[in-house]
């Protein structure tokens, strides 16, 4: 559903050269697989009769055992819709190849060689046997049926699962075999391998398999024989994992004695949106290669399982800006400062102006802007008072908001104004005939252009330029007022969602260190998100919050990055959000949600065609002027699934 499909890497527990007991072990995971929903199983190279057979690779026992023992495997497939990758030794002719045969529901689709065979060190391939770049066009029959042993094949099912099989060491080659694959179709790479373990090898090779899979823009699964190799002079781990588009989806846990598996389910339309959106993929194709690259064919296959509701194995971030592992988090934040910094330290000293002017809520929005600009200043060299923090308590400012932006500028050495704007909006409702009771948009957004206004005219009179402050979230709702907090001359936050700016608010605290700025931090952080344009209730305590409003951010950020990265539909947006969510969240709020992100992303495009520049710090931007392109009137009916 929704071209996801569970992909699996099983490390069977083996015997060397019995390939009976082998294939045991192989039905066993193959079947297990199947019966798990997986769309495609892979297991180690030359598997059927173990890697390290040597040179009992010549004894014609031994390759025919292995043949039967695939015979037996394919059968065991019979009414199944998982693809098997499986290895073992192939005779063709006067030729021995290692080879991985791709069967399904009962049938051999195709064999698969080794096109590049080591022959340095530990590994000494090349004694045995040949590569099919060697010997091109070499075939031999299974099952009545012959087939050529290439590695120039890309598998598609009938359900649209496009694959490719590359074998081990042809992934270490200058120009993979898979890149070739993946021009030529396929979402989805299978390697069957065989490697020894070594201090530092085993994540050499994860690193290897994750930025093969972001090259490719594809999937990639990978399993590595086990323990029950030969240990005559080296030792296997069976190592396994699943990566996609260069994020590692799973890993099993090395040196196992039994029988292993493990799943992870690919977003195949997910990788098809990155591949077509990705010019640097589309500027390459097969021919474009050495030599012309490989001609790849294509052979179909039978329906594969696709992954349903079943979020077991679907690797989803609740907050996709904001990295879940908290050494990586304290990266990003600190290089997102520093990309922020420069920014603006470039447009100031370009402006030549003298002054940087920032209004000042006690807001998180403004507090990052601040420590920007108050970073920039040093930067530049700069005297802190340089930056001219402005706070404008109005109708709905609260004492705890107000405090923090007072305390906040005095720490951070910024020249402050406080300018009431109460008695100057009072005046504008009188002159356009507003009572200054009723508490509509016209009340609120009055606030804001008067801010902005206020903002504006002081940067003209003291010869500086105005910082905004709205975040990529507020951006991509337009939940800001247009020619208010909507505009301004420069905006670092642009491109800051605001799942993340929380993030970089306590980062700054943590780095402050023990002192009052720490503390002021921290407060801004834990304060409920509001633009206090509405007087508080009776309690004094905030009226409008943000998120009883237009919901909650965690789930419209989840919905931006998807919707903008991937190109997904409402529907799809929907199900992983209730995966994601699923027990946390209750499915009609993620609908209602959901809807109104849908509605107001398409109805306020217009605020974004008129919104500032500003600096782009992670994939996601909305800017027009490059990374979101958009007519402001585009129908609310593009969201509209097709009738059947």
């Amino acid at each position: 559903m929704f071209g996801i499909f569970k992909c699996a890497a099983a490390v069977p527990e083996i015997r060397v050269g019995d390939t009976a007991f082998n294939a045991e072990k192989i039905i066993a995971l193959y079947l297990e697989a199947a019966d798990n929903g997986a769309a495609a199983v892979v297991f180690p190279e030359l598997c059927i009769s173990s890697y390290t057979c040597g040179d009992l690779f010549f004894n014609r026992d031994l390759l025919a055992n292995s043949m039967a023992a695939l015979e037996k495997i394919i059968a065991s497939s019979a009414g199944k819709k998982c693809i098997g990758i499986v290895g073992l030794p192939v005779l063709a002719e006067h030729a021995l190849f290692n080879c991985a045969a791709v069967f399904g529901d009962g049938e051999i689709y195709a064999l698969i060689g080794k096109s590049v065979l080591p022959n340095y060190r530990e590994f000494y391939e090349k004694r045995q046997f040949k590569s099919v770049r060697e010997l091109p066009g070499m075939s031999v029959v299974i099952g009545g049926k012959r087939l050529a042993i290439g590695n120039n094949t890309v598998f598609e099912s009938t359900n649209g699962f496009r694959f490719g099989v590359e074998i081990c060491e042809d992934l270490w080659g200058v120009i993979p075999v898979s890149s070739q694959l993946a021009l030529s179709g396929a979402e989805v790479i299978f390697n069957p391998s065989a490697g020894t373990e070594l201090v530092g090898k085993a994540e050499f090779r994860r690193k290897l398999v994750a930025m093969q899979s972001a090259r490719i823009v594809g999937g990639y699964v990978f399993s590595g024989a086990g323990v029950h190799e030969s240990t005559s002079d080296m030792v296997f781990g069976g190592h396994a994992f699943i990566a996609e588009n260069g994020r590692i989806l799973e890993v099993n846990q090395r040196f196992q004695r039994n029988n292993s598996i493990i799943y992870a389910d690919i977003d195949v339309e997910k990788l098809q949106n990155g591949r077509m959106s990705e010019s640097s993929f589309n500027e390459f194709s097969s021919a474009s290669l050495p030599d012309g690259g490989l001609t790849c064919r294509r052979i179909g296959v039978c329906r594969v399982n696709e992954s349903g509701h079943d979020c077991r194995h679907l690797r989803l971030e609740k907050m996709p800006f904001v990295p879940a592992d908290d050494s990586r988090r304290v990266e990003n934040c600190r290089e997102i400062l520093q990309i922020q910094t420069a920014a603006m330290a470039k447009r100031w000293e370009h402006t030549r102006a003298k002054k940087l002017v920032i209004g000042l809520s006690g807001g998180l929005d403004s507090t990052l802007a601040a420590l920007v600009c108050a970073e920039s200043a040093k930067l530049l060299k700069k005297p802190s008072a340089d930056v001219l923090a402005i706070t404008m308590p109005g109708f709905g400012t609260g004492s705890r908001t107000r405090g923090n932006a007072e305390k906040l500028a005095e720490l951070l050495g910024m020249e402050l104004r406080i300018i009431p704007i109460a008695e100057a909006v009072k005046q504008h409702f009188l002159d356009i005939g507003h009572d200054g009771k009723t508490l509509d948009i016209t009340y609120e957004n009055a606030q804001a252009r008067e801010r902005t206004q206020i903002l504006m005219d002081v940067a003209n009179k003291e010869d500086g330029i105005v910082v905004g402050t709205g975040d990529l979230s507020e951006i991509a709702l337009g939940w800001s007022t247009f020619n208010g907090d909507q505009m301004s001359m420069y905006n670092v936050n642009a491109s800051v969602p605001k799942t993340l700016i929380k993030y970089l608010v306590e980062f700054a605290a943590e780095q402050a260190g023990t002192g009052e700025l720490r503390s002021v931090l921290l407060d801004v952080a834990a304060t409920p998100i509001s633009p206090e344009l509405l007087p508080p209730d009776k309690d004094g305590k905030i009226a409008q919050k943000t998120e009883n409003i237009v919901g909650r951010y965690i789930l419209h950020d989840f919905f931006l990055y998807h919707f903008i990265k991937s190109g997904f539909g409402l529907k799809k947006l929907e199900f992983l959000a209730d995966c994601a969510f699923a027990g946390e969240i209750d499915p009609e709020e993620i609908h209602r949600t959901l809807e109104l992100f849908a509605r107001r992303f398409i109805g306020q495009q217009f605020k974004r065609h008129a919104s500032p520049e500003g600096p782009k710090v992670g994939t996601i931007a909305l800017s027009p002027r490059g990374d979101w392109r958009m007519p402001a009137d585009v129908s609310p009916g593009v969201f509209k699934t097709p009738e059947k």
